[in-house]
């Protein structure tokens, strides 16, 4: 498969929710296959397809040695908190402490339409609630305390690659009306 390019902060992409996939066919399966190859090359814990500008429910992670997928994820989110450092291949090179759930059930479907239960914590649990985020058009630092994403947000203005024209090719999944 192939190594796509990976959309950054300020693309309208990033803040659309995505499309619940329908169709589990051979396109699924390559969108996959670009998704982890992308994260992988970056390299990254996680990537959703709208960071490829494909404006569908999927995303690939690799936490812990454990790399995988979920396809329309639904998401039980534990009680108890964790607070760390998060970062986003959208936002490159810039990480803040977040607060996210412990612990996650994460439902969903594997690329050929059977359905999938993942329990994870702590990195895990962080990059599932990060991921299924993107998914529903939701940043990271959307979620951070007003201080932080106040200095986030300073920093990301004066990052070297915020305002460059995007480097984009043309996607070869349906986007459903996302992207070029």
């Amino acid at each position: 498969m192939s190594v796509q390019p990976i959309r950054l902060f300020g693309d309208p992409v990033l803040l659309t929710k995505a499309d619940p996939v329908v169709d589990f066919d051979a396109e699924l399966r390559r969108l996959v296959a670009d998704l982890t190859d992308t994260m992988q090359a970056a390299p990254g814990s996680g990537l959703a397809a709208p960071q490829i500008g494909v404006g569908l429910r999927v995303f690939t992670y690799f936490v812990e040695g454990e790399l995988g997928h979920l396809v329309n994820p639904e998401l039980t989110l534990s009680t108890e908190d964790q607070f760390g450092p998060e970062g986003c291949l959208s936002i490159p090179g810039l990480t803040f402490d977040c607060k996210r759930a412990l612990t996650v059930i994460a439902k969903g479907f594997n690329m050929y339409g059977d359905p999938v239960v993942i329990e994870g914590s702590d990195l895990l649990a962080r990059c599932i609630q990060h991921e299924t985020d993107h998914l529903d058009g939701v940043l990271f630092v959307d979620r951070l305390d007003t201080v932080t994403r106040k200095a986030a947000m300073k920093a990301i203005r004066e990052a070297e690659w915020f305002g460059a024209p995007p480097q984009l090719k043309v996607s070869p999944h349906p986007t459903n009306g996302f992207g070029l």
